[in-house]
């Protein structure tokens, strides 16, 4: 370890790292609105300075790397004029309708004025004005919003691999945009939102579905239904106090019935079924030489990524649907027959963790005469702002639980929220396909955990299995150019367009913390560790849609439902 003295208190500092991180582990909040966990820092803010004896000019401490004896003041008089100015610039240009933005309250530009004392306006400049970019279906761009911090560029970039979006002009013209400025919609964008997740401003939001699903509550003649996908209940708890990781599935129920939803699903039930389907599909492929390695199918934004950059993947990817379209698919079919309701008065609603969820249930093949599988998507955020319109505080609500026919769940299904909760729910289950046995130990360690792949190899039935997991579009663009190198070890991949999973997906809470993403995806281990139901071929809901509906896995008429196709993109850039 490396003594330093910070604001005349001794602290201990890594070897190697920098300043801001021994800082903040030492409990000292340092401000910053470009610094990224993970990634290198680039110092471009400079609302990180501090003041370091023996430098003449206050340094970024991002970018400043420890070493021993140093002596640091980080709130010292001229620190704090230097990030005190910044802010006030950085207003100067900035639009001045914090109270209709969507970020107001939650903003972190908005947070530091208030932080640094800043109350009246020192400096006037020209208010940005740029136009509005709603071309996509999954997310809304405001470059007037825009303080230029870099944190969209990189993690578009450095993480997912896409790059659709960079700096563009230069000095006080410098704006961020796609290729040629134009719409998102014709851009390579996968619209995976991890851009609006990293936002500091409102210049990034998602398409908001809202008015949508409130002009569908007070209609009179249509039967609203809600699903909620496997992360939600873990990360929701955030948007009200809660801390991160509490599971407040139950709390959660009681407001969507208390918001006028006359059935509230779990898609956790469908996560179970996409198993049941996606794991008869590996076992065909296995057995009947079918193409390998397959991919997984439940991540919109991987399967965009697919078809707009390696589209010569697509027959790798399982036809299954995903989770969200499985649901939606047989809530207008088996359970409006069921309960005698006219399919087109359904209008089905899905909680999502995920912005590319509302590009996929808009994409023209989910859906079945005439009548898409699902009709809106929120995302968690949205939620949040539903139950807090409707005055409802999700601390004091008791618990209730889901609906039947598609309330009933396994913790396999509950794992789709973690990075590799796919893969350990698929293994579970197509080793009870192939050998008629349960797993020894349901528990797959080596596809657990945050990091961006994983692999392992697994013995089955005398067959050794290779399995990946991947999270982050960057990570899965290094293992496809690893297949198309020629590497052969591989029957069964794992993609999920966020790093992490779902828990860390484009429509969760705003927040850049790895340690949140961790203690959500503890959460859920959590829950598969004490419950007893862990296989997704357990699930006596999902076995009796099969008995009276679907036949079996891979039936036609679950092929007809539950199954889909893809296409090759052509974009601008």
């Amino acid at each position: 370890m490396i003594n330093i003295e910070v604001n005349g208190r001794p602290i201990e500092a890594e070897p190697g790292e920098m300043l801001l991180a021994s800082l903040r582990r030492a409990g000292i909040n340092v401000p910053t609105l470009c610094h990224l966990e993970g990634l290198f820092p680039t110092g471009a803010c400079r609302m990180c300075v501090v003041e370091v004896q023996g430098q003449r000019g206050l340094v970024p401490s991002c970018a400043f790397p420890v070493s021993e004896g140093l002596k640091v003041q980080t709130h010292s008089p001229r620190a704090l004029r230097a990030r005190k100015t910044i802010v006030e610039l950085l207003l100067a240009n900035h639009p001045d309708d914090c109270l209709y933005c969507v970020r107001n309250e939650n903003c972190d530009l908005q947070r530091l004025a208030a932080e640094l004392g800043v109350r009246s306006r020192r400096f006037s400049g020209a208010k940005s004005r740029h136009t509005l970019d709603t071309s996509s279906p999954s997310l809304i761009r405001d470059p007037a919003k825009c303080i230029l911090c870099g944190k969209c560029v990189r993690v578009c970039e450095e993480v997912q691999g896409v790059a659709a979006i960079d700096f563009i002009g230069r000095g006080s013209r410098t704006t961020v945009g796609t290729a040629f400025n134009e719409g998102l919609n014709i851009s390579s964008c996968v619209y995976c939102g991890q851009c609006v997740r990293v936002c500091p401003t409102g210049a990034l939001r998602e398409q908001s579905h809202m008015k949508e699903v409130a002009d569908a509550l007070n209609h009179p003649e249509l039967t609203v239904v809600v699903q909620h996908a496997p992360a939600i209940s873990v990360t929701l708890g955030e948007e009200f106090g809660m801390p991160p990781g509490a599971n407040v599935d139950g709390a959660m129920t009681t407001a969507l019935r208390l918001l006028g939803f006359k059935r509230v699903f779990d898609t956790s039930f469908s996560a179970d079924l996409t198993i049941m389907e996606e794991a008869s599909e590996l076992v065909h492929r296995i057995k009947n030489g079918g193409r390998l390695p397959m991919m997984t199918s439940c991540s919109p934004g991987w399967i965009k990524f697919v078809e707009t950059f390696y589209p010569d993947f697509m027959e790798n990817l399982s036809s299954c649907k995903s989770p969200q379209q499985m649901l939606g698919a047989v809530i207008k079919s088996y359970f409006a027959e069921r309960d005698g309701i006219d399919p087109s008065k359904i209008f089905s609603v899905s909680i999502m963790p995920c912005t590319a969820k509302k590009f996929e249930a808009g994409r023209p093949e989910m859906g079945r005469n005439g009548l898409p599988d699902i009709d809106a998507v929120l995302t968690t955020r949205e939620l949040a702002r539903m139950i807090r319109m409707r005055g409802l505080d999700l601390r004091e609500l008791a618990n209730d639980t889901a609906d039947t026919p598609f309330g009933e769940r396994t913790t396999a299904g509950k794992l789709f929220g973690a990075s590799g909760g796919v893969m350990e729910a698929a293994i579970r289950t197509a080793h009870y396909l192939i050998t008629g046995e349960e797993l020894a130990d349901l528990t797959v360690e080596p596809v657990r955990g945050l990091a961006g792949m994983k692999e392992a190899h697994l013995r089955i039935a005398g067959m050794d299995i290779g399995v990946a997991v991947v999270s982050g579009l960057g990570n899965a663009r290094q293992l496809l150019e690893q297949i198309r190198a020629g590497r052969k070890d591989l029957h069964f991949i794992e993609v999920m367009s966020c790093p992490g999973g779902c828990v860390a997906g484009g429509g969760q809470p705003t927040s850049t913390n790895l340690d949140n993403v961790r203690t959500r995806i503890q959460a859920l281990y959590r829950i598969d560790s004490v419950e007893s139901r862990r296989t997704s071929h357990s699930n006596e809901s999902v076995q009796r849609i099969y008995e009276e509906y679907l036949d079996q896995p891979l039936s036609d008429k679950s092929h007809h439902l539950l199954h889909t196709h893809y296409s090759r993109r052509e974009v601008l850039a």
